[in-house]
């Protein structure tokens, strides 16, 4: 088997989101030779998904991300941008060597500079039964009905909070699902106070009434200030009971309600994913109200380590937009280090994209509150619940090995393999370390877990392809 060759580039962009597309068009509009890379067959990320060849929206219409996602997907075959898709990155190395595998097999490429995009996961603290089959994220059902044309199940409870409910519920509903009911973190004061702030997108907010509007008249009951208990059910999820908490997500002790669902779609907000920056040994700080662990940066997108840029939800969890915004400016500042912008011309377009961005603040400020995480929640998972579930590794295990000397999270993960499944961490690093927090006083004395490769599972079979025992250097045999 023949060794990938090396392609160079001046620019390596991973992600090709609306952080990730934009990066990539700045810089190549400016005469950089740009990569641009994405584990998707097409770009557009996760919020502007492209549905598979084959398949087409019911109603023939586009709605406001589909043809966001279509004019980027556009933007870059038009461009010069050279595209890689389906193809997982699963190691960075020097100052950049980038390797791929995909089921044609393995390219490698090499740039001076690289803008890490890859968005962010969603976080889901952890309650009994919420590894049932049927259980599945909001985010997750986002992307299952905008990929797929699918509804989760036929009778689907939405819980969890922020914006994102009203837009699953409101897709249930109109791909013909039953919503069972909205069961909301937040208040009612939650979302006059953040009101405001979501005013100041008018399209936005008009689209987000018309989501609550679609709600109201299918007459979906919806729960304030309550969670999730449990999910019950024998070989999937059957009912789901929540209750009552306080501002902080603490259980008030008020009256049970019990939903006979088949589907149960969930989130507590989203978590950077900032996997690139933490395995390059980028500086890092904890941010809650930015989703956790982000990359220190410049305005421009510049982490600490020379040539790497981070753009978008995986540098600070903020929307579509501004992802979009912070993308460009990243792609321009990479044009400009390299010399192939001057100093005026950047000034120029790099102005124009800074006004634009502070126009996003106040909504995306708004939106992020009302995903914040409730500390309480931590506090009062049950020992016996699952919070690792690629490794089965309960609360009451977590704790042993806290109390065996585990004082923070990458000891933690040697006592107990927490993190260790094919999930990276990805689904249960951020309970795991505000577990830990507990004990050690804080998330930063937690710590999070060290960026190692692979970046993300690969197959063996992709990384070798084929070859028999022919294809084997066998050395002489040494001389007597």
């Amino acid at each position: 088997m023949a060794l990938p060759l090396v392609l160079p580039f001046d620019l390596v962009v991973i992600g090709a989101g609306p952080a990730g597309g934009a990066a990539a068009l700045a810089a190549s509009e400016a005469g950089l030779r740009v990569v641009l890379i994405d584990e998707s067959a097409a770009p557009g990320g996760q919020v502007y998904r492209a549905m598979p060849a084959g398949l087409s929206h019911s109603d023939g219409a586009l709605g406001p991300d589909e043809r966001a996602g279509q004019a980027l997907r556009e933007a870059i075959a038009a461009s010069s941008v050279t595209w890689k898709g389906g193809a997982r990155v699963w190691s960075i190395s020097g100052r950049y060597r980038i390797d791929t595998a995909s089921t044609a097999g393995c390219e490698s490429f090499e740039a001076p500079r690289l803008v890490a995009a890859t968005g962010a996961h969603e976080r889901i603290v952890p309650f009994p039964g919420w590894t049932l089959p049927g259980v599945i994220g909001l985010a997750g059902a986002t992307i299952l009905m905008k990929s797929q044309g699918m509804v989760p199940g036929r009778r689907t409870l939405v819980a969890g909070c922020g914006p994102l409910l009203a837009a699953v519920a409101a897709k249930i509903i109109a791909g013909g699902g039953e919503v069972a009911a909205i069961v909301d973190l937040s208040s009612r004061a939650d979302w006059l106070k953040a009101l405001p702030g979501l005013a100041s997108r008018p399209a936005l907010l008009k689209q987000g009434i018309n989501w609550f509007l679609a709600i109201g008249m299918a007459r979906v009951p919806v729960l304030f200030r309550h969670t999730i208990v449990r999910a019950e059910g024998e070989n999937a999820v059957a009912s789901v009971t929540a209750s009552p908490v306080d501002g902080n997500g603490r259980l008030s002790g008020g009256p049970e309600r019990t939903f006979e669902v088949d589907s149960l779609a969930v989130g507590h907000g989203l978590v950077p994913g900032a996997e690139i920056p933490r395995l390059l040994r980028s500086k890092l700080a904890f941010s809650a109200a930015s989703g956790g662990w982000i990359p220190v940066r410049d305005t421009f997108g510049r982490c600490s380590v020379e040539g790497l840029y981070a753009a978008g939800d995986g540098a600070e969890i903020a929307g579509a937009l501004p992802a979009a915004i912070t993308g460009r400016l990243a792609g321009l500042a990479a044009a400009r280090d390299s010399g192939a912008l001057d100093s005026a011309r950047f000034e120029i377009l790099s102005e124009v994209t800074l006004a634009a961005f502070r126009k996003t603040l106040a909504f995306s400020g708004a939106a992020r509150d009302l995903m914040r995480p409730r500390p309480a929640m931590i506090e009062d998972i049950a020992p016996d619940t699952v919070v690792c579930r690629c490794e089965d590794i309960r609360r009451s295990e977590i704790e042993a090995a806290i109390a065996a000397g585990a004082s923070e999270v990458n000891q933690l993960k040697h006592f107990s393999r927490c993190g260790m499944g094919p999930c990276q961490g990805r689904m249960c690093g951020d309970t795991v370390a505000g577990l830990v927090a507990l004990h050690a006083g804080s998330r930063e004395a937690a710590g999070y877990w060290t960026g190692r490769p692979p970046l993300r599972p690969v197959p063996l079979s992709m990384l070798l392809g084929e070859f028999d025992y022919s294809d084997i250097p066998v050395p002489e045999p040494a001389p007597l």
